[in-house]
């Protein structure tokens, strides 16, 4: 379906761009959802924040565009499901300070 956008009105005009704006922000919301699916709550995880070491944690919640996790050391992080990687077993905490959060399994 072609659109000769040169016979819109400038009303028209807007109202189109508006429609396309929610569609793409409609689908990026869907492929945040689809590889958030790919994780469960209380499952080990590890990321790597820009301009930091390589941080593992466990899933806690599902946001809207992210999850949270908290990390070994007790942050809690909004990380986008493309940047986690899922591990076997997350490496020990090199202090128990009480700060690390274990989720019983499902």
């Amino acid at each position: 379906m072609a659109i000769d956008i040169d016979k819109l009105t400038e009303a028209e005009l807007i109202d189109l761009n508006n429609r396309i704006v929610a569609r793409l922000k409609f689908l990026q919301q869907m492929r945040a959802h689809a590889s958030m699916l790919e994780f469960s709550i209380g499952e080990r995880v590890s990321f790597q924040p820009q301009g930091h070491p390589v941080l593992f944690g466990i899933i806690a919640k599902y946001n809207r565009k992210s999850v949270t996790v908290i990390t070994e050391n007790g942050q809690q992080w909004n990380v986008a499901p493309v940047f986690l990687r899922k591990i076997g077993t997350a490496p020990a905490p090199a202090a128990a300070n009480g700060q690390v959060i274990h989720l019983p399994k499902k």
